[in-house]
């Protein structure tokens, strides 16, 4: 074989290696892509159902329910526009209470509820995810100058 010919078997394994790489790569991103809702969002069917994906927003006042001993709680998840009831069996993060914001990651089944399987709560008094945050600027239920939520009660998230 030549030295040209063996010239262009390296480039040619060289693009085949690179090749296989980006499709490992992009086959991972996609795997782990997860894309982010709001309650008014799931209602409105622009989530997938079936696929795993993260809903944002406060949790209803007076919505937590926990089963008799078990780890399984039932919640309410709003953005004050809409609402959608979260399944979770595990432990709530200690800083999860009524009234403030939460995220879960899970799926939407056929029976019409968002079973979660991480819950993650705001870490601090100021921290909202952007997106959350985002949705209850819109629904016109976050406070613009302290961050704060505005809603209190169930009767206000209907």
């Amino acid at each position: 074989m030549k030295a040209r010919h063996k010239r262009f078997a390296f480039i040619a394994a060289g693009i085949a290696a690179v090749a296989i790489a980006a499709t490992l790569v992009l086959n991972a991103f996609r795997s782990n892509l997860v894309f982010f809702y709001t309650p008014s969002q799931v209602a409105n069917g622009e989530a997938p159902k079936g696929t795993s994906f993260r809903i944002g927003g406060l949790v209803e006042q007076g919505s937590l329910k926990r089963a008799n001993n078990s780890l399984d709680a039932h919640f309410m998840v709003t953005d004050t526009a809409k609402r959608i009831e979260v399944v979770y069996s595990g432990i709530l993060p200690d800083l999860f209470k009524e009234g403030k914001g939460v995220v879960a990651q899970g799926k939407l089944e056929s029976d019409g509820l968002f079973h979660a399987d991480q819950v993650l709560a705001k870490h601090d008094e100021n921290y909202m995810p952007p997106e959350a945050a985002e949705a209850l600027k819109k629904a016109g239920a976050l406070n613009e100058k302290t961050g704060k939520s505005l809603v209190t009660t169930t009767e206000q998230a209907r």
